[in-house]
């Protein structure tokens, strides 16, 4: 090695790093995958102790005994969280005749002037006939494994609660067992790295939240004012979609227009789409700097990366967990180079200070 020039050595020695770190990671992704039924529960409690901290802490401060405030934390969610699905589940089964029915007039629109336009529709009604007969058949053999994965997805939702209880009345264990577990001399930095991790998770959760919440309300004003049917349920869409960023906007944003095209024409289909824009522009250039400002902040080609990468893992569920884990990560390396500019700029006039671990 000595024989190499000291910019080759520099290479080969950051290819060994990066082939290092990838291995263990798909190691770690390939492990998380085989015990997902574990895993998952354990994740989706990481993000709700992430969203619901605040109201334990203040609680606690509130000097509440620690076991009490988790207890109440947790009653306060699922009475939340129950009452939001109600409200959601009953608004799209209100409006959803609605949304489908124009979802269908504006399918029904452009087969026809597809039609007219010299296109064969005869081949693609049969070929789609076909394929929804097979979907029906196989839809309809697999009822007994739709109804375990329900009961699996719910047996994961409960253990996801109580873990979440766990979590927010053990938090000051956690610290002192991961300090107890740390190297010798390393115990600072292994807590400082999980507490700026956590911090990216925290604030992506809550952040997320608030913004989903002011888009879903702007956009269903929008669509009240505009009369456009199943203005709540596209509303209640835009919320949950909300979570997924860039694609679930997407999403919904494509579906609002499609529905108010299909029911209210193309004037009003074009005042739906500024909608959906300028409810995206205040997201993308004053919601997200001033609610998510102190938090981690991800290029959108990154965001887009890892909701591809959650994807093809783990599904709809890893687009959920995928940009999360992704904040933790980036906190994690911000803290470490900060670290590090500390450590290589001591004893230069003007160097930064030491970073702050909070207890």
């Amino acid at each position: 090695m000595q024989l190499l020039p000291e910019g080759v050595r520099r290479v080969a020695a950051w290819c060994a790093v990066l082939l290092l770190v990838a291995g263990v990671g798909y190691v770690g992704v390939r492990l998380c995958v085989e015990f997902r039924a574990a895993v998952t529960p354990v994740l989706l409690a990481l993000l709700g102790t992430a969203l619901l901290g605040p109201l334990h802490r203040r609680l606690v401060r509130a000097r509440v005994q620690r076991s009490v405030a988790a207890g109440l934390t947790c009653v306060a969610v699922v009475g939340i969280v129950g009452g939001a699905v109600y409200v959601v589940v009953a608004a799209l089964i209100e409006t959803g005749d609605q949304i489908v029915a124009s979802l269908r007039n504006a399918a029904d629109d452009l087969a026809s002037h597809a039609g007219a336009a010299g296109t064969s529709l005869d081949d693609l009604a049969a070929n789609a006939k076909e394929l929804l007969t097979r979907f029906g058949g196989t839809a309809a053999s697999n009822v007994i494994s739709g109804v375990s994965v329900v009961g699996e997805a719910i047996a994961m939702a409960v253990l996801a609660l109580f873990l979440v209880f766990f979590f927010l009345r053990d938090s000051q264990r956690a610290v002192g067992t991961l300090r107890s577990m740390s190297p010798r001399g390393g115990a600072d930095l292994v807590e400082a790295i999980a507490r700026r991790a956590f911090e990216g998770v925290e604030g992506f959760m809550r952040g997320t939240t608030l913004i989903a919440f002011i888009d879903a309300v702007c956009i269903t004003v929008g669509l009240l004012i505009l009369d456009v049917p199943g203005a709540i349920g596209l509303g209640a869409l835009v919320f949950v979609g909300a979570y997924l960023p860039y694609l679930g906007a997407f999403v919904s944003g494509a579906v609002a227009v499609l529905v108010a095209l299909a029911d209210r024409g193309v004037v009003i289909a074009l005042w739906v789409l500024g909608v959906v824009l300028a409810v995206q522009m205040l997201e993308g250039h004053v919601l997200m700097p001033m609610i998510q400002s102190r938090t981690v902040q991800m290029h959108p080609a990154v965001v887009m990366l890892a909701i591809t990468a959650g994807a093809s893992v783990a599904g709809v569920l890893g687009m959920l967990l995928a940009v999360p884990l992704t904040a933790a990560a980036f906190g994690v390396v911000h803290e470490l180079r900060g670290r590090y500019a500390v450590e290589g700029g001591r004893g230069e006039p003007g160097g930064p200070a030491a970073p702050r671990v909070r207890s």
